[in-house]
């Protein structure tokens, strides 16, 4: 695949997550690294995320439990939670994943994640996910 095909290939996926995402992103490191935002466009969307094999929304739950297993991934959590929700995850799926990772990351990562779930679910308006 070309560069210029993985890159669009890319656009159109994070496109799907979110429809302003990418020119945050650009506009976020122009001043500093413009290519990283072009690197995060067809590397992680064009190639990775844009495989067969999973479904977008499994590929995103599982970019949560990692985001929050790291535990120092806030901005990128909340980035993934928001896009999750719009393309069909339940805000419970992202509770039970989070969760989850209590067990495999710890209590602090969590929470932490919780918590960021949590203020996305009230910026969005979703008061509850049970």
């Amino acid at each position: 695949m070309t560069d210029e095909k993985r890159y669009q290939k890319g656009l159109s996926r994070l496109n799907e997550l979110d429809p302003h995402a990418a020119g945050h992103l650009k506009e976020s490191f122009k001043s500093v690294c413009p290519e990283l935002a072009d690197f995060i466009i067809a590397f992680p969307f064009g190639e990775v995320l844009s495989r067969e094999g999973l479904d977008f929304q499994t590929r995103e739950l599982a970019t949560i439990s990692a985001l929050t297993a790291m535990g120092n991934c806030q901005p990128q959590l909340a980035s993934h939670i928001k896009g999750a929700l719009h393309i069909g995850c339940q805000p419970q799926q992202i509770v039970e994943v989070i969760l989850q990772m209590a067990v495999y990351a710890g209590f602090p990562s969590a929470i932490n994640g919780m918590t960021v779930a949590k203020n996305v679910f009230e910026e969005l308006g979703i008061s509850s996910v049970r």
